[in-house]
């Protein structure tokens, strides 16, 4: 009876992509006698793992796999560029999914990805190895137990010459490994990300990035990868009040206490007083085995995995945080003469003047006499000018011309392709410059795309401008306002979250401000 129950828990699995990976993972779940099919788009690739595997489904249709219901699961080894759409289409077709790290290249697939996995009850697992190798799962262990102390410092390098991808930079490819683990052993997530990195052999692509985290509890660590390394280095070191311990995957040991410490003279003095490292056994376990025997169980067990899609989702938005910043640190750096950011095929007059921390991207324009404020950001094709005057950490998108007579106060946001006039009653054959009628954004204005801001009228201070309106007369403070011609429609919280009033008093269910409104006008007051 035993036999018959355990043979019917066995759930069929396909592996998709048997190549530089895959064939690890092929191994790995034929020896685990849960394979079923392979599916793989290279032939050759397909004839040398039959000198192996003989006994088993070869295909070059991911469809099949996807249409067969023999196949419960299905492994995915494919490039990062493939993952969301395969393991969408699995998910969807009824399967479980593992995925090879990353789980995809943008946040919102990853997301889509775990909620059809909730939605269709499926398992979604990603592959970040190292939290099934048998040292980290000991070091977890030791951290727990307080052996190390108060944990100060968590770094890691993952260095190597080999492999160069194209599809994808070394943060992608490597930094996801150590990122997992570092959120697995503080059990934690960074309150700031910074990172920098050097593109040395594929244009556009980083070989070599440093990854900094720093972490309300006081920690901070870093993560150094590079696939332009004179040897293979795969270290993770963790540096306690008490101890330190260090993981060194290319060490047949694996994992060492070193039980130095800092005694004080006189009480100010430190002195570090060294001890002689020691050797920590472990359990002699393939990791990708480990990882494997996971993916089944929760499979069998219909449980969520620990490296499950929402683990996955925290890993990639600090991937992402770290490639926006390397992104701009890299297009600035021909600028380092300047405290601002100008696109080489955006142009500056001479005279205008523009904040420390401003971005201004492609094709855009700032005339003379105009003054940009700190920490903007100017979208594509955006015309400023002349004598324009740009608060403090305004937004302006795409496609925006704001002329002459237009007033930005701070923190102001125009949405993409919002107009603004300057001349009420424009003639072509006659000129009217001398007859401009101001305009006024007050701090913290939001005006949503396509709308149109008519001159000689202000925008109050939080107001909020619907896409596609045209804006006729003054809007009052925190207004919310939208149609042809603009009506007030209702109130908006500073922070943008539309307000409720109950008896002439709104307070905002997002932020809790809290606003009140005068009996018989269009007027409300934050109190």
């Amino acid at each position: 009876m035993k036999k018959s129950k355990k043979a019917k828990r066995l759930k069929r699995v396909a592996l998709i992509g048997a190549g530089y990976w895959g064939k690890n993972l092929l191994r790995n779940l034929y020896e685990l006698k849960v394979l079923h099919s392979v599916c793989e788009t290279n032939n050759a690739v397909i004839k040398e793992r039959k000198k192996t595997f003989s006994n088993l489904f070869y295909t070059n249709s991911y469809n099949d796999i996807l249409t067969n219901k023999e196949i419960e699961a299905v492994v995915l080894a494919t490039p990062a560029a493939a993952h969301y759409e395969m393991a969408k289409k699995a998910l969807l077709a009824g399967k479980d999914v593992f995925v090879e790290k990353p789980l995809s290249l943008k946040i919102e697939e990853a997301e889509q990805l775990a909620e059809l996995a909730e939605k269709n009850k499926r398992i979604l697992m990603v592959g970040h190895i190292l939290q099934y190798h048998p040292a980290i799962t000991k070091l977890k262990q030791l951290i727990k137990k307080g052996k190390l102390g108060k944990i100060q410092y968590i770094y890691s390098n993952r260095l190597n010459i080999g492999k160069l991808r194209t599809e994808e930079n070394i943060l992608w490819s490597f930094a996801p490994h150590d990122i997992s683990v570092i959120l697995m052993l503080l059990e934690e997530e960074p309150v700031k990300i910074s990172g920098f990195g050097g593109k040395y052999i594929t244009e556009g692509v980083f070989d070599t990035t440093l990854t900094t985290l720093e972490f309300k509890n006081g920690v901070k660590g870093h993560i150094f990868v590079s696939w332009l390394h004179p040897y293979k280095e795969q270290k993770l070191i963790v540096v306690g009040s008490k101890a330190m311990a260090v993981f060194d995957d290319m060490s047949k040991e694996k994992l060492f206490i070193y039980p130095h410490k800092i005694n004080y003279l006189e009480g100010k003095i430190p002195v570090a007083q060294k001890a002689e490292y020691y050797c920590v056994p472990i359990e002699s376990k393939e990791p990708l085995r480990e990882e494997m025997k996971h993916f089944v169980a929760c499979i069998n067990k219909r449980k969520q995995p620990k490296t499950n899609g929402a683990e996955g989702i925290r890993v990639l938005k600090i991937l992402a945080t770290v490639e926006k910043q390397l992104n701009l640190s890299s297009a600035s750096a021909s600028y380092s003469d300047k405290e601002y950011f100008a696109h080489p095929s955006s142009y500056i007059d001479e005279g205008a003047e523009i904040g420390a921390g401003t971005f201004i991207w492609h094709f855009s324009h700032i005339l003379k006499g105009s003054k940009i404020g700190k920490n903007c950001r100017i979208g594509q094709n955006v015309v400023i000018g002349p004598n324009v005057s740009v608060g403090r950490g305004c937004k302006i998108q795409n496609n925006v011309s704001i002329y002459e007579g237009v007033t930005l106060e701070e923190e102001v946001f125009c949405g993409p392709s919002c107009v603004f006039t300057n001349v009420f009653n424009p003639r072509s054959r006659i000129p009217r410059m001398k007859e401009l009628k101001e305009t006024l954004v007050r701090k913290g204005a939001s005006i949503g795309a396509n709308a149109t801001i008519v001159c000689g009228n202000d925008l109050g201070k939080y107001c909020f401008v619907g896409a596609g309106a045209v804006v006729t007369k003054d809007v009052p403070d925190y207004a919310l306002v939208y149609g042809n011609p603009a009506q007030i429609k209702g109130w908006m919280c500073e922070c943008g979250v539309k307000l409720e009033f109950k008896h002439n008093t709104a307070i905002c269910r997002s932020c809790g401000k809290k606003y009140r409104k005068e009996k018989g006008r269009n007027v409300i007051k934050k109190v």
